[in-house]
């Protein structure tokens, strides 16, 4: 590796070498606490949750917590960036920028431990935030509470957005979100004895049919949702009807009760597929998070603060149908996610992602000044 590298460029490379999946993440826990332990002990305290590390960078004279909370585990799809340091791990990838997440809040802890400020900074590195959600059981874990924050931030890497930039708003910035998964049930048979079978394509079909009205007959028109299927599963041979299908989608929504809605409609449209195909239906839905919500005065503060002494470009961004776990510790504790520029020609979760490294020692700059500014408030 080339040793002229920003030592938090390195950093990245050797996390990007090692994704794991959602509480699995031993090997990426194990590289945290190990840099962690090669930091002077005096004032950094240290425990672990599940996969998880907390780390306390204790203060000259604390009055409150400040917390900067980073996600951790990588996706599962298969790396096609051809780069010299990607991941070993086949059939994973830190296609979301986790990677660059970790070095940068390892960057920005580095700094304060040998620059300490009054107050105490808890840097969380946060597991399974890509599913099935770590914040949550973090957020209400003995080992969080014990530390709990008075104010939270984080970031999140934005592939439109060239390096120099940061983009953010006041108000909701990611949406609420649910997976959903429903199973039919009806009875396999051989193609030539149709009326011995109850076939899930067609009732499969139908329902797909059905759900894509959703959106456009039953939500306000000015109400931005989303409902789409990703995946269906029927079927085994072409002479086999098959009894079982299995549909597998996303809701995105930017307010709660239009998630009700859509759910209550989902509902209602299963139990008719059931009645009318005479089948067993199940419906799952999965992982939910709820809409990243950033404080509004805080926010204004801090793009204030940042187009005035941050060195970077501030853009004031509209809501993205993206989903964030982040948005549990904001339900609870005052703080904001921004997006942070990387210019990367493809977006996040595709195989060949690739952000500009420079975006790393820019963002530990910036977070670094700002959480000094603010600790000296």
């Amino acid at each position: 590796m080339n040793n002229t590298l920003h030592p938090f460029v390195e950093v990245r490379r050797r996390l990007h070498r090692i994704p794991e999946l959602g509480f699995a993440e031993f090997k990426t826990q194990k590289f945290i606490l190990e840099f962690l332990s090669r930091l002077p002990p005096d004032r950094l305290e240290v425990k672990t949750w599940r996969t998880g590390v907390l780390a306390k960078v204790k203060g000259t004279r604390p009055r409150r917590i400040l917390a900067w909370r980073t996600d951790i585990d990588g996706l599962p799809i298969e790396e096609e960036t051809g780069l010299d340091f990607a991941s070993e791990h086949p059939g994973h990838m830190h296609a979301c920028g986790h990677d660059l997440h970790m070095a940068i809040a390892l960057g920005i802890l580095h700094h304060f431990v040998e620059h300490p400020v009054p107050d105490d900074l808890l840097f969380l590195f946060q597991p399974a935030e890509e599913g099935p959600g770590g914040a949550l059981p973090m957020l209400q874990s003995e080992e969080f509470q014990s530390w709990k924050p008075d104010q939270i931030f984080g970031l999140h890497i934005g592939p439109e957005y060239p390096v120099g930039t940061i983009a953010t708003r006041p108000g909701i910035l990611f949406a609420n979100t649910s997976e959903l998964y429903i199973d039919l049930i009806g009875v396999s048979g051989h193609a030539s004895l149709p009326h011995r079978s109850n076939d899930m394509v067609i009732a499969a079909s139908q329902l797909a049919m059905q759900l894509q009205t959703i959106i456009s007959r039953n939500l306000d028109p000015l109400d931005a949702a989303i409902l789409t299927l990703g995946k269906v599963t029927i079927g085994t041979k072409q002479n086999i009807i098959p009894g079982q299908a299995r549909l597998e989608g996303t809701i995105r929504t930017l307010s709660m009760d239009s998630m009700e809605k859509i759910k209550n409609r989902i509902r209602a449209l299963v139990h008719g597929i059931e009645t009318g195909f005479a089948c067993e239906a199940r419906i799952d839905w999965g992982a939910n998070y709820c809409q990243v919500e950033n404080e509004e005065s805080l926010t204004r503060e801090f793009m204030d603060w940042a187009g005035r002494e941050g060195k970077v470009q501030v853009v004031e961004c509209r809501e993205a149908m993206a989903g964030e776990d982040f948005g549990y510790f904001l339900r609870e504790i005052p703080g904001f996610m921004f997006w942070l520029g990387v210019d990367s020609p493809h977006g996040l979760h595709h195989p060949a992602l690739l952000p500009d490294e420079g975006a790393i020692p820019a963002a530990i700059d910036l977070m670094a000044r700002y959480l000094t500014w603010k600790a000296d408030r």
